[in-house]
C-alpha cells in the first residue's frame, strides 16, 4: 500500500496564485536570506520564500504581503538559501538499507530528491521486489523516484539470477506512479547488436514519456558507442576520463560522474567543464553507490558537492549538477531542482557554499532536519517473508568445495586473475604463475581465492577463481551476499576452511557480510532483506560496516572501501574480468576464459 502521491502543481494552483497575491497567507515564509537562484546562476541576498501546500508559491525581496497570523516563520540570518540535493543516479540497497532507512540517513545531509535503480532487489525477487521499494519510497517525506530495472541478468548467458526482468515487466511498471524511466541499460553489447528484448524496453520507456538510464562500461568511443547512443540511452555515469565526459556530452547524453563509497570518478572528468570550459548543463552529480558507514560518516550529495568545488568546480556550478540539471534531465524542472514558484518547497540553509554545512533541511514546505538530525519519521513497508528467506544454497559447504585441482602432475600454473582497482569499478584481467601443493593451486601473498556459492536455486554450485590487490595476509575469509549484480555469495579468502565458516554463516542468519579469521567470526552485517538490505536504523547498520571495514584492514587490506570492490567482483558488464555462477568472464570479449592455462 502506497500514500497517496504529493499533490501535484495544477492540483494546488490556486493556493499558490492566491498566496503570491497577498489574498491569502502563505503556511510557512523562509525570511532573511541570499536566494541561490540555479537557473540564472546568482546569488541575491535579502530575500523570502512564501511556501503553501509543500510548494514555493513567492520568492522575492519581501514576502510580507504573503504573512498571516499562523504563518510559520522561518529566520535564515543571512545564510544561503539553495535547492534540496538531488543524486541522478543510485542504488538504495548499496547502503545496505531499505528505503526508509537510507532516507533517514541522507535528509540531514541535504538529499530531498533520489533517482533509484533497485536493480540489486530485481536480481534477486523480481519484479515484486522492486514493487516492494517502489512502494516504500512513495511512503517517504523526500522524493524518491523509481527507475526501472533494465537487465536482470545484467548480461544474458552470462550469469543466472533468481528472477529475469522482460520488456512486458517494463511496460507494466511504467504504469505505477512512481516510475519516473528505465534503469540503467547496463547490456551494452544487447543494445548496440539490436537486441530485440533491449530495444522493446527503452520502446515502452520512451512511449511513456520517461528517461531511458545508461550504463556503457567500455573504453571504446567510436562506431559502438556511437551504435549505443542511437539506441536510446539518454545519460551515462561509467566514464572515468575527460575523453568520456566529452564524448558523452557531445553525443547528446547527460555525463553522470560519481563520487560513491569507492568510486572516485569527479576529479577526471570535471575537468570537461573547469579547464574544457565545455557547457556545464549536460552533467550531473551522483553517487551511484555508497554504504551505510559513508552516509553515517561522511555525507551523501553533499559530499560529491563540497568535493567538485575541490576539484576547482565553481560553487554555484556544482550545485547546478546536482540540482536543475538532474531535474531537468528527468523531465522534473517544474517540480523539483530549483527555488521558485510552483515547486516542491526542498530547501537547505547554509552558512557557506564552499564548506556546505547542512545546518536546516527543508522539505515539502517542513523542517526535516536541523543541524544533522533527522525530525521526521520515515515510515516503513511491511517486507514479507518471502523477502527474507533469500539465502538458499542447496547445502553445507566443506573446505573441499573451496579446493582448486591442479592439472595431474603440474608444480605449478598459470591462472587467470581478477586484479582490483583501487576507488575504481572495473577491474583488469592479470596473469599469475602460482604454486601447486598436494595437487591443489595455490594463492601466493598477493593473489587470494574468490569463489561464488549459487544462493538463489539451491544448485550447490560453488565457482572457484583467484583475485589479486585486496592484500590480505594471515587465515581468513570474507563472505558476502551482496554481489552486483545477480547477488550471490561471493567468498574472498586466504585458506579454504575459512571460506566455508563464512559461507555457512550467511546461510544461517539469511544474508550479509561476515569475515572470519583463524577460524573467529571479526565481524558480521546482517542483511535479512533479500540478503541485500537491513531495515534497522542507519547508524546501527553503518556501526556495523564501520566493523567490517576494520575487520578487513586487521586481515591486511588497505584498499579505499575495499568492500566496494569485493560486492562488484560478479558484475559481469564491466570490464575486465569477473566471476559469475557460469565461470571466469573476460567482459571485453563476453566470452567465458579458463582458470588455468599451461606454464608458457
Amino acid at each position: 500500500m502506497t500514500q497517496e502521491i504529493f499533490p501535484s502543481w495544477p492540483d494546488v494552483a490556486a493556493q499558490l496564485v492566491n498566496v503570491a497575491a497577498g489574498r491569502t497567507p502563505a503556511d510557512t515564509i523562509i525570511t532573511g536570506g541570499i536566494w541561490v537562484n540555479v537557473h540564472t546562476r546568482e546569488t541575491l541576498p535579502d530575500h523570502d520564500i512564501a511556501i503553501v501546500s509543500g510548494r514555493i508559491a513567492f520568492v522575492g525581496p519581501d514576502a510580507s504581503h504573503c504573512r498571516g497570523a499562523d504563518t510559520q516563520i522561518i529566520e535564515a540570518n543571512g545564510r544561503y538559501m539553495i535547492p534540496g540535493l538531488c543524486d541522478g543516479h543510485m542504488h538504495i540497497e548499496s547502503g545496505m538499507l531499505t528505503p526508509a532507512e537510507f532516507a533517514r540517513a541522507v535528509i540531514p545531509h541535504g538529499t530531498t530528491s533520489m533517482f533509484t535503480d533497485p536493480h540489486e532487489i530485481a536480481n534477486v525477487l523480481g519484479l515484486s521486489g522492486v514493487k516492494m521499494m517502489h512502494d516504500e519510497a512513495l511512503m517517504q517525506p523526500i522524493n524518491i523516484f523509481t527507475q526501472m530495472p533494465s537487465c536482470a541478468p545484467s548480461a544474458p548467458g552470462m550469469e543466472t539470477t533468481g528472477f529475469e526482468i522482460s520488456a512486458e515487466d517494463v511496460a507494466e511498471a511504467m504504469k505505477w506512479p512512481g516510475i519516473i524511466g528505465l534503469g540503467e541499460m547496463m547490456n551494452f553489447p544487447g543494445v548496440i547488436n539490436a537486441d530485440p528484448q533491449m530495444l522493446a524496453e527503452i520502446a515502452a520507456t520512451q512511449r511513456a514519456g520517461k528517461t531511458v538510464g545508461g550504463h556503457y562500461a567500455s573504453p571504446d568511443l567510436g562506431h559502438a558507442f556511437a551504435a549505443y547512443v542511437a539506441g536510446g540511452p539518454a545519460d551515462e555515469h561509467e566514464g572515468t576520463c575527460e575523453a568520456d565526459a566529452i564524448a558523452r556530452m557531445r553525443q547528446g547524453m547527460r555525463s553522470m560522474i560519481r563520487l560513491g563509497s569507492a568510486w572516485y570518478d569527479v576529479e577526471t572528468q570535471i575537468t570537461a567543464i573547469t579547464e574544457k570550459g565545455l557547457d556545464p548543463r549536460n552533467m550531473i552529480l551522483c553517487t551511484d553507490d555508497c554504504h551505510s558507514g559513508t552516509l553515517v560518516n561522511d555525507g551523501h550529495m553533499n559530499r560529491v558537492v563540497r568535493h567538485a568545488i575541490e576539484c576547482g568546480c565553481d560553487p554555484l556550478v556544482a550545485l547546478q549538477m546536482a540540482t536543475i540539471n538532474t531535474a531537468t534531465h528527468f523531465g522534473l524542472e517544474r517540480d523539483i531542482g530549483s527555488i521558485t514558484p510552483g515547486r516542491r518547497a526542498d530547501v537547505i540553509l547554509t552558512s557557506d557554499l564552499k564548506m556546505l554545512p547542512i545546518e536546516t533541511v527543508i522539505a515539502r514546505g517542513k523542517i526535516v532536519a536541523q543541524d544533522g538530525e533527522c525530525l521526521i519519521d520515515c515510515p516503513h513497508f511491511d517486507w514479507p517473508d518471502t523477502a527474507r528467506q533469500t539465502v538458499n544454497m542447496g547445502k553445507t559447504l566443506t573446505a573441499e568445495d573451496f579446493h582448486i585441482p591442479a592439472p595431474e602432475g603440474a608444480n605449478a600454473v598459470t591462472a587467470n586473475v581478477i586484479g582490483v582497482v583501487e576507488n575504481q569499478a572495473p577491474t583488469r584481467a592479470l596473469k599469475f604463475e602460482l604454486p601447486v601443493t598436494e595437487g591443489r593451486v595455490q594463492g601466493t601473498g598477493e593473489v587470494c581465492q574468490i569463489a561464488l556459492v549459487e544462493r538463489h536455486r539451491a544448485t550447490g554450485t560453488v565457482v572457484n577463481a583467484f583475485v589479486s590487490g585486496f592484500g590480505y595476509d594471515g587465515t581468513m575469509a570474507m563472505a558476502s551476499t551482496v554481489a552486483h549484480d545477480s547477488h550471490h555469495m561471493i567468498v574472498v579468502g586466504t585458506d579454504s576452511d575459512q571460506m566455508a565458516l563464512a559461507a555457512n554463516r550467511l546461510r544461517e542468519v539469511g544474508g550479509g557480510i561476515t569475515i572470519y579469521r583463524d577460524g573467529k567470526e571479526l565481524a558480521l552485517v546482517k542483511l535479512p532483506i533479500a540478503g541485500l538490505m537491513s531495515d534497522s536504523p542507519a547508524t546501527e547498520v553503518a556501526a556495523k560496516a564501520d566493523q567490517m571495514m576494520q575487520a578487513m584492514r586487521d586481515c591486511g587490506c588497505i584498499l579505499n572501501n575495499a568492500y566496494m570492490q569485493h560486492s562488484l567482483l560478479a558484475l559481469v558488464v564491466i570490464p575486465e574480468l569477473r566471476i559469475s555462477d557460469l565461470g571466469l568472464v573476460d567482459v571485453r570479449t563476453f566470452e567465458f576464459i579458463p582458470l588455468l592455462e599451461p606454464l608458457s
